[in-house]
Order: C-alpha cells, then structure tokens, then sequence
C-alpha cells in the first residue's frame, strides 16, 4: 500500500485541490467535498499492474452514466 499525492482541479469551480489518496490493489471509489466551493467531487483510482501506473479520475458528481 502506498500513498499518492496530487494537486487537480474542481470540476465546478476550476479551485486547485491538493489530494492524497491510498493506493491499494484493489479500485477505489469515494467522494470529497472541494475546500472552496464545498461541491462534491467524484474521485476514483484504479492501479494499472500491466503499465505500473495508477489512473486518477476526477469529475462532478452530478454527472450521469448511461
């Protein structure tokens, strides 16, 4: 298990976020609330074995799937 830290953007008011999230086997899915407009923000991490990468993805959590 291993930690990563990365700064992105609020998917509704552009606000740079500082994250730490836990890297584990297994995808992870949660939400957290942007420090400045207090939106929730959809975060999700999945790591890659086969390219020794971890994927980060960030979106409203509004947004709907179909």
């Amino acid at each position: 298990m291993s930690m990563l830290s990365k700064t992105i953007d609020c998917p509704f008011c552009g606000h740079r976020v500082h994250l730490t999230v836990e890297v584990t086997d297994e995808d992870q899915e949660y939400i957290e609330d942007c420090s400045n407009c207090c939106n929730p923000m959809h975060i999700r991490v999945h790591k890659d074995e086969l390219h020794h990468s971890v994927q980060l993805f960030i979106d409203a959590d509004d947004e709907q799937y179909y």
